[in-house]
């Protein structure tokens, strides 16, 4: 079976800080402390392989603390194609209120990349990428990438046949979706899109409207994150409105890469765009009954995809 091939230019290590409650300004005491080796794609990749799907890395990685990364993969089953860079890859922060369960991000600078870097990446995503296959192009560039970085490899793999899905922000975001050609999935969350569509979305009716938007400009599938409220999803000309179950919040750290790795497992595996929904829906709820990017055993998902209550919009 092909594997899915997920990007992480950018990768991190997560250090998740839990507080009984954040006070800026005031000196806290945590109440413990996580570190999961991820980022967006790599996230992806570990859920896909908690359910089984196999998948293949590839991306860039600090050489100098290569380790918690390399023992994520191999005990997952992930197959390792990132290439390796001098330096150390970043750590980002995230302080857990439990009083609120909000978390706030503290996201520092990753490695610079040059083109010898990005050339080394592209030719390992084409030697990977194949006809009807699935590439899941996410998270933030390194700094020496260009913003159309994402556009032009979505070209290179359209051209060879691949199904690009795309989840990206800011001026990586904007490029893409203003080249051609576009992705096959587009998945920005509410704020993302506010910043594509240059207004603000205060209501669930006007996300509604940029989300079609989008996808009238030949987006086939456009997903939009809403946080505790679930996600919309647009393709053929029609909206739903997917509802999260009501479950406790372990972390909400790598959720949304979560309901990536839900669509992406639903298309691979050919289920209908509602059955593919629910699935993705039920990832990012499992997924925030654990810590890190890691998801329940396959009947509590299954069972949490069948709770999923998706209402159309008119």
């Amino acid at each position: 079976m092909t594997p899915v091939v997920t990007l992480t230019l950018n990768p991190a290590i997560d250090l998740t800080v839990t507080l009984d409650r954040l006070d800026p300004g005031r000196v806290h005491r945590a109440r413990g402390a996580r570190a999961d080796a991820g980022g967006k794609g790599l996230n992806v990749a570990r859920c896909l392989a908690d359910w089984g799907v196999p998948v293949a890395a590839c991306g860039l990685l600090g050489r100098d603390n290569a380790g918690p990364f390399e023992a994520v993969l191999a005990r997952k089953g992930i197959a390792d194609r990132l290439i390796r860079v001098p330096g150390e890859t970043r750590t980002n922060l995230k302080l857990l209120d439990r009083a609120s369960g909000d978390t706030t991000d503290v996201n520092l600078p990753g490695l610079a990349a040059g083109p010898d870097d990005l050339a080394a990446v592209a030719a390992s995503l084409a030697d990977l990428a194949a006809p009807g296959g699935l590439v899941v192009l996410a998270g933030s560039l390194p700094a020496g990438l260009a913003p159309e970085t994402y556009a032009d490899l979505t070209a290179t793999l359209k051209a060879r046949g691949a199904r690009v899905v795309l989840d990206a922000s800011g001026p990586a975001l904007a490029a893409a979706l203003a080249a051609a050609p576009l992705p096959d999935l587009a998945k920005p969350n509410r704020h993302e899109l506010e910043e594509w569509a240059g207004a603000p979305l205060t209501s669930l009716e006007a996300v509604a409207e940029a989300a079609s938007g989008l996808h009238r400009r030949g987006v086939p599938l456009v997903v939009v994150s809403l946080g505790a409220e679930g996600a919309l999803f647009v393709a053929d000309g029609e909206t739903w409105h997917a509802h999260p179950p009501a479950i406790p919040v372990a972390s909400t750290v790598g959720a949304g890469d979560a309901l990536v790795a839900g669509l992406v497992a639903g298309l691979h595996a050919g289920l209908p765009r509602i059955e593919t929904a629910r699935l993705a829906l039920a990832f990012a709820a499992g997924k925030l009954t654990r810590p890190g990017a890691n998801l329940p055993d396959r009947a509590t998902v299954e069972a949490l995809a069948a709770s999923i209550r998706i209402d159309p919009v008119v």
